[in-house]
């Protein structure tokens, strides 16, 4: 009787001691992947250039815009070349209110059960 419940201690402990390591490892992933997206954001060191829009028309090409200082220029970007293929007003353009913004998991996560509940009606 008492080796059984030594046992299920012992599997108790071990279970808990590879949950608190998954955890652990899990957000100490978490924390360094944050480290590294802001060291290499900060040190990119870009102030002048910024991609303000891309969309892809093939598998590998992609037409851009993209700001250099005040211009805004329409690039072509395949898999060896860039293209410039011309050059627009910031007038021209329309920016989302929410640009560089980011929205917390619950708020995504709420918008997205909204929506199934509207579709089961």
């Amino acid at each position: 009787m008492l080796l059984t419940i030594m046992t299920k201690a012992d599997g108790y402990l071990q279970f808990m001691t590879v949950l608190f390591l998954f955890v652990f490892v899990l957000a100490v992933t978490y924390l360094v992947t944050r480290w590294i997206a802001k060291y290499q954001k900060g040190n990119a060191g870009f102030r002048n250039l910024e991609i303000i829009e891309t969309c892809r028309i093939a598998s590998n090409k992609y037409i851009q815009i993209v700001r250099v200082g005040s211009k805004y220029l329409v690039i072509a970007v395949g898999k060896d070349e860039v293209h410039m293929l011309s050059e627009v007003s910031g007038e021209e353009l329309s920016f989302q209110e929410s640009y560089g913004q980011t929205m917390e998991f619950a708020a995504v996560f709420d918008k997205i059960r909204k929506l199934k509940e509207k579709d089961k009606e």
